[in-house]
């Protein structure tokens, strides 16, 4: 009987909506990269016109500016390198190159494992979330509404949107890393057919030149014998 390896039961070629990984990690890739090119977009803009992005005292109770300039270009950088590695993803998966899907899936793990100690940071130190309430501006909306609540069933409630988010995340994780599992499979199944065809192409043409020189040599012998009896 063949074993398989633990972690291959989780392996598939279908995603959700029933469509193969191959078409939903092009269809995630395009999705984020229409994401990031809105963001790109947004930050452009901020940057072109920073008074729009500027909150005054009346509304912050500070001066407070949303993002300085240093902070707009690290910004605009960290969406253009998105929109880049989005884009290989889409082009790897679209022409099967596995290679090319590697850095969208490094960020997807780097992603999951943010939110991951961002779980653990409200688990451990549940207090911290009452603290940060408290920061916000004074007309921020629903303020009031979330310092009344409850402390533990707030803390409860953000621990069940975030393991929704880190679920969700997780399942897109495993479709990147199915698809390339089978683009990796399928390009080494047609180098083997590749090779084997070319063994066999090499094989016959070996066999018939042997067949054309064996009966070369019997008609240049038929003289020879013939004048010997």
């Amino acid at each position: 009987m063949k074993m398989n390896a633990p972690w291959t039961r989780f392996y598939s070629n279908s995603c959700c909506l029933c469509c193969h990984v191959r078409t939903g990690t092009i269809l995630l890739g395009i999705w984020n990269l229409i994401i990031n090119a809105v963001v790109l977009l947004i930050l452009l803009s901020a940057m072109a016109d920073p008074d729009q992005y500027h909150l005054s005292n009346s509304e912050l109770g500070g001066d407070f500016e949303f993002m300085d300039d240093a902070n707009m270009c690290i910004a605009t950088a960290i969406s253009l390198l998105m929109i880049l590695i989005c884009a290989m993803a889409t082009y790897g998966a679209y022409k099967q190159h596995a290679a090319w899907i590697i850095p969208f899936f490094c960020y997807q793990i780097f992603d999951f494992a943010l939110n991951s100690l961002v779980a653990i940071s409200v688990l451990v130190y549940p207090n911290s979330i009452q603290e940060y309430i408290r920061q916000l501006p004074p007309n921020f909306p629903y303020k009031e509404d979330l310092m009344s609540v409850n402390p533990t069933c707030l803390v409860l409630i953000i621990l069940l949107f975030i393991s929704i988010v880190l679920a969700f995340k997780g399942y897109l994780i495993s479709c990147v890393w199915n698809c390339y599992r089978y683009i990796n499979g399928r390009n080494s199944s047609d180098i083997l057919v590749y090779i084997t065809t070319n063994d066999t192409t090499v094989s016959t043409a070996f066999f018939n030149f042997r067949v054309q020189l064996l009966i070369l040599i019997e008609i240049l012998a038929a003289p020879v014998v013939f004048l010997l009896s």
